[in-house]
């Protein structure tokens, strides 16, 4: 990314007095968000792997992550990955100008819980622009016609994350790493878009992109 003039957000990022050591967040399995890649660490058939990337270039942020199989899925975990993407596709159909953030939270709510699986309420999608996090803040669940009222130039990350058990989380002792307390797996899928008078606008898919968002480029 050095040689594009970009470079990542992640790597160093301070919460408190602790920073982050790597340079994207990569989460396997019951891993919700925030986990720390290693070289130690295998894969093996049947995992499901989240990869968070938050780029700043020229000093604006882009934020994305993305859920994939590796190897053959258990029938409800592929469903999982699938019912979050789908999650995320009708969340953003919600950042119209005019719409609250509430429509975004209850389109993402109510299409997860529907298929048997549940929304994170630990954390949340966020506007992005300069830094990484900036209000508003985006639950994944919610009331329709509640929160701030979208205008036009906004750029929100809107990332569901989903469950395939409980929503309760927790911290493991590196005090980044999200878990479900249950232990059961988890999917993230995450967009950064720009809210317009034509519609939502997503900035990190290409142009005219095909096929499903899990097998896009992670930009």
């Amino acid at each position: 990314m050095d040689r594009l003039g970009a470079r990542s957000a992640c790597f160093d990022y301070r919460m408190g007095s602790r920073r982050y050591p790597a340079h994207s967040c990569i989460s396997v399995n019951e891993e919700v968000v925030h986990g720390i890649p290693s070289f130690r660490r295998i894969l093996r058939d049947g995992d499901i792997v989240s990869i968070d990337i938050v780029v700043n270039y020229n000093g604006f942020i882009g934020d994305n992550a993305v859920t994939v199989p590796v190897g053959l899925l258990k029938p409800q975990w592929e469903k999982l990955l699938q019912v979050t993407e789908e999650s995320l596709r009708l969340g953003i159909a919600q950042a119209r100008v005019g719409n609250r953030i509430g429509d975004i939270s209850n389109a993402v709510q109510t299409y997860v819980e529907a298929h048997g699986f549940s929304v994170v309420r630990d954390m949340v999608g966020h506007g992005v622009g300069l830094a990484m996090h900036e209000e508003p803040q985006i639950p994944n669940f919610g009331r329709k016609n509640s929160g701030e009222k979208i205008k036009a130039g906004m750029t929100l990350a809107i990332e569901p994350m989903v469950n395939l058990g409980g929503y309760k989380t927790k911290t493991l002792a590196d005090g980044w790493t999200v878990v479900t307390a249950d232990g059961s797996p988890a999917a993230h899928f995450e967009h950064t878009v720009l809210t317009t008078e034509e519609g939502p606008q997503v900035l990190t898919i290409p142009t005219n992109p095909t096929g499903p968002i899990h097998s896009l480029p992670v930009v």
